[in-house]
């Protein structure tokens, strides 16, 4: 049964539209042609998430967001994505846009990682953001 899971690690966070935001990310992952199997997102802090970067990417540095694709079909989608909660916060400030917008931006930036966006070349960083303003923009809830 395909599922989509909110868990936390050394945080407490609670998201709020559950559900709703379950049925958001799923409607992108049909759109896009894709299978949904499992998707787990681990809600963390700047250092759990650091922790996670270094060991298991060799990069010393914070982040928002990190996707792992466990996936061993083509076109399903089964992975883990982890996401600071302390970062999304400071980028929400940075970029002068509601916690809720960014938080938003960042759960819909993992799928797409899953669905076969990059984001490390100008132009397929333009294609990723595009693609968020998109389905940010079929969400039925704030």
């Amino acid at each position: 049964m395909p599922a989509i899971h909110f868990f936390e690690e050394d945080i407490r966070f609670n998201l709020k539209n559950k559900n709703k935001v379950k049925a958001w990310i799923k409607a992108t992952i049909t759109t896009e042609g894709y299978r949904l199997n499992e998707l787990n997102y681990i809600f963390c802090s700047d250092s759990y998430l650091l922790t996670i970067n270094q060991q298991y990417l060799a990069h010393d540095t914070y982040t928002d967001i990190i996707t792992f694709d466990t996936s061993e079909k083509e076109r399903v989608i089964e992975g883990d994505i982890f996401i600071s909660i302390e970062r999304i916060r400071e980028n929400a400030e940075k970029f002068e846009v509601g916690f809720t917008n960014e938080l938003h931006r960042v759960i819909i930036h993992g799928a797409l990682h899953l669905l076969g966006y990059h984001d490390k070349k100008s132009a397929d960083k333009e294609l990723m953001t595009s693609k968020e303003d998109q389905y940010l923009g079929i969400r039925n809830f704030t």
